[in-house]
């Protein structure tokens, strides 16, 4: 069974972007949010396997938005998706719960061997 997976970004040419990453490489995109209050809903619904969280968006930040999600499932796979020079957000980030990140541009390589790692 495919990997369920939820895209959260402010920016739909990234979300779909790696959306486009992972469907190539047989993973199952089964939401994406725009923001970090709609991910914290949509994560409820669909319970995804991993979740890619870009951190800087309106209405909620993804550090808000993660911190939420594990509340309410300890067990939540999540990896942010910074721009470079938010070094201080990631260590928050990953201090946080966070997985893994990484960092835009993507470079499909690197989403994908983030997302093995966190699956496993």
């Amino acid at each position: 069974m495919a990997t369920k997976v939820m895209i959260v970004d402010d920016a739909a040419f990234m979300r779909m972007m790696i959306k486009d990453i992972l469907t190539k490489n047989g993973y199952e995109v089964v939401a994406e949010a725009e923001n970090g209050a709609k991910a914290v809903e949509k994560y409820q619904e669909v319970r995804p396997d991993l979740t890619t969280m870009d951190i800087t968006m309106p209405e909620m930040d993804g550090i808000t938005a993660m911190k939420q999600i594990k509340d309410s499932d300890p067990s939540a796979k999540i990896i942010m998706c910074s721009a470079m020079g938010q070094q201080a957000m990631v260590i928050e980030a990953i201090q946080s719960g966070a997985r893994d990140f990484i960092v835009k541009p993507f470079q499909p390589d690197r989403v994908l061997e983030a997302v093995r790692k966190v699956v496993g």
